[in-house]
């Protein structure tokens, strides 16, 4: 599979078996890994993530013929390393809270790479922002136009937004992670453009810099086409926009939401061929139009680094329910993590694929569910999964974990976080140290008198 587009492939770039049958990211073994880390653990393979970023770039610098910025989904997977990995390649950031923006800007990112986005932006995110000098601030409602202008006039800055629109059109994924139709917490409504417009061009004119559009329509996306018809809608709003209003808007994002391959009945399009397909539909919609094409922004998270992530876990318990004339049975394989490292399954009904690392090359006998530890029925990481005979303390390889899976962990149960080991060039390297109990309890304060 190595040698697929990364978001077609199961696996991450480098993935392999070694001479003992060992499931490997390059010479490296997962067993390994597992040993001297310990589980669960997130493992990023480097590799992978670069050649993501370098077909969002190459692409768009082959077939877009004006400028453009990735700014990565943050909310996807984000810590102080991978900010340095980003910036580095040249790709930016879009965050959504203090904490993703103070993780951005102490890796050492230039502001004016990053975005702001989110429905909710505080006060205290929004002059954060403006302080940093961010390069742009998506909008997301009324509300937080006015409070955004309230909060530069208040620190005499100006602010460069993005309005963020809902375009009506849906993308054909689960309806948690829909965000393009009308009925979403998320943008403007097309129908409220002129009332922003007259508020921005008027009123907060002197605080508020509107530098284009944001749409985004979802996320695990495998079709191409309502990619192009948001591309065609946007230009045309642009041109709408020129037209009433006499102004040329020099950015437009038109989010993320590329899907990846969890297991072998997905297929999702490569990125170079989805980038391709946007940046000649806009092209195509400009030419007709006569208008100018703006400075193209795309915000990729999960087509970036899910495919890059495995996470690995050590068997623990097994239960054997034998059939009966009502129910066929079922063999449940319990391991060290489960729904708080990995709350997708739960969630939204995810899935994945996974091997047994230390077993890699031995046939597939029997069908297991594979269970986490967490005091939870649905605490089912993988619901049919075909492997060898599996014994106590072997090692298990989930692949696709690189996107929402250490972003979206808990501590349920109590229950520490997972560490994170970065992979790249047959070289392991710590990224995130794993939690301890220590780090739980001191949030937790005594009472001073009972």
């Amino acid at each position: 599979m190595s040698g697929l587009a990364s978001n077609q492939s199961l696996t991450p770039l480098t993935y392999g078996l070694n001479a003992q049958g060992h499931a490997c990211l390059g010479n490296l073994s997962l067993v390994d890994l597992a040993l001297q880390y310990g589980t669960p653990l997130y493992v990023l393979c480097g590799n992978t993530i670069h050649a993501a970023a370098k077909a969002y770039t190459d692409t768009l610098t082959e077939y877009y013929p004006a400028p453009h910025h990735i700014l990565y989904a943050g909310k996807a997977n984000l810590s102080l390393g991978l900010c340095q990995k980003l910036s580095h390649w040249g790709i930016g950031v879009d965050v959504v809270s203090g904490g993703e923006l103070t993780t951005a800007l102490k890796a050492g990112m230039d502001a004016k790479a990053l975005s702001l986005n989110g429905n909710n932006k505080s006060a205290d995110e929004l002059r954060q922002a403006l302080h940093a000098g961010i390069g742009l601030i998506s909008v997301d409602n009324e509300d937080e136009l006015h409070l955004l202008a309230h909060v530069a006039r208040e620190t005499s800055q100006t602010a460069r937004i993005l309005l963020r629109v809902c375009p009506g059109i849906e993308a054909h994924t689960h309806d948690y992670i829909k965000t393009g139709q009308e009925d979403t917490k998320f943008g403007f409504g097309l129908h409220q453009l002129p009332t922003v417009m007259a508020a921005i061009l008027g009123p907060l004119a002197d605080v508020i810099e509107l530098q284009g559009l944001h749409a985004h329509i979802g996320s695990q996306i495998f079709d191409l086409q309502p990619y192009q018809d948001l591309a065609k809608l946007m230009l045309t709003l642009y041109f709408n926009i020129r037209k009433h209003y006499g102004i040329t808007l020099p950015d437009l994002n038109l989010g993320g939401g590329l899907g990846i391959s969890y297991t072998h009945t997905d297929d999702p399009p490569a990125i170079a061929t989805a980038v391709q397909a946007i940046a000649e539909t806009l092209k195509g919609e400009a030419d007709k139009l006569d208008y100018p094409l703006p400075r193209l922004l795309l915000e990729p998270g999960r087509s970036l680094v899910a495919s890059a992530g495995i996470t690995l876990y050590t068997v623990g318990s097994q239960k054997i329910i034998p059939p009966s004339p009502t129910f066929a049975g079922r063999h449940f394989v319990a391991v060290d993590g489960g729904m708080g490292d990995n709350i997708r399954p739960a969630l939204y009904q995810a899935h994945y694929t996974a091997v047994v690392a230390n077993k890699a090359t031995q046939a597939a006998t029997q069908t297991v569910t594979l269970v986490g530890k967490y005091c939870e029925t649905g605490d089912k990481l993988i619901e049919s999964l075909a492997v060898p005979p599996v014994e106590a303390r072997d090692t298990v390889a989930v692949f696709g974990t690189g996107a929402y899976n250490d972003s979206m962990a808990s501590t349920y149960n109590r229950m520490p976080r997972p560490a994170c080991v970065w992979v790249e060039n047959n070289s392991a390297c710590l990224l995130t140290r794993r939690e301890t109990v220590e780090d739980l309890l001191r949030r937790d304060q005594w009472f001073t008198q009972l």
